[in-house]
């Protein structure tokens, strides 16, 4: 088997409806990409983002999504797009995670898990919606 080049930008998009069931396909499919290009690091945290960052985009509006892994100088950035143009909620704070039911904690949580995380509007194109973000830099 080849050698897997870490060191190479690459770049997925993955284009899902607006349906719950897409947020386990999301996962799977980030499993397996991070697999293929020898992160297998990364899978674990990088799932548990890609499900709440998805989550939400299907959770909390009506149109379609799309999930966007790229991975370049060491960092791997997941992102979840959606065509709502409003800023998400805000994440609570660490210490109210265990407070909250099921509801309400995913940006806590990416918050938490992440290097880094942010949102920005799009409006370029014609194209809305907004683009929630978050990054795991790599530990070698």
């Amino acid at each position: 088997m080849p050698e897997i080049e870490t060191d190479v930008p690459w770049e997925y998009s993955l284009y899902i409806p607006n349906d719950l069931r897409a947020v386990t396909v999301s996962r799977r499919t980030l499993r397996l990409i991070l697999t293929m290009h020898g992160l297998i690091r990364h899978v674990d945290v990088a799932e548990l983002l890609a499900a709440e960052l998805v989550g939400n985009a299907v959770r909390h509006t009506k149109g379609p999504a799309a999930l966007r892994v790229r991975w370049s100088a060491g960092v791997l950035r997941i992102g979840a797009w959606d065509a709502d143009p409003g800023p998400p909620e805000p994440p609570c704070s660490a210490g109210d995670l265990l407070d909250l039911a099921e509801e309400g904690r995913g940006l806590a949580l990416v918050k938490s898990c992440a290097d880094t995380w942010g949102w920005h509007p799009l409006t370029s194109g014609g194209n809305g919606g907004k683009y929630v973000w978050c990054e795991l830099a790599s530990t070698a």
